[in-house]
């Protein structure tokens, strides 16, 4: 356990985090989801939830703000998924500012996230738990 570092983000975790580049992406998933089958670099949280993982993950990742939609969400059919919403909140927390998801069709999803940075499996069980965070700049103090 560090001070000030969120006690959801591991070594493994944090090395990802601060070895990823502007425009990297990192995916969160949840318990349905192929990650194994999709992950260049994989990192297992199984039993805790894709918002309690996104908030852990935007204590210290800045997203891109030279792009429109730096977060995307895998589209789920007919009605807006609750997480979704849940999911914004916590970006808008972290980001000082209102981020739109960009949803995204599954299989264009699942193409996307093959090539991202990594990809964080947790245990989540709502439905379309699934978020793609592009990552920013840190500008001079």
């Amino acid at each position: 356990m560090l001070k000030t570092i969120h006690p959801l983000l591991t070594g493994d975790l944090l090395a990802i985090l601060a070895d990823m580049g502007h425009g990297d992406e990192i995916v969160i998933t949840d318990a349905n989801f192929p990650a194994v089958a999709v992950a260049e670099r994989l990192v297992q949280m199984p039993g805790i939830d894709a918002c309690a993982v996104l908030e852990a993950i935007l204590s210290l990742l800045p997203l891109d703000d030279f792009v429109d939609f730096p977060a995307a969400v895998m589209d789920a059919p007919g009605e807006r998924p609750a997480i979704y919403a849940e999911f914004e909140t916590l970006i808008e927390r972290a980001e000082h500012r209102r981020i739109d998801l960009q949803p995204i069709d599954r299989f264009a999803f699942y193409d996307r996230s093959k090539t991202a940075f990594a990809v964080v499996s947790t245990g989540e069980r709502r439905l379309y738990g699934n978020i793609i965070l592009k990552k920013g700049v840190v500008r001079p103090a």
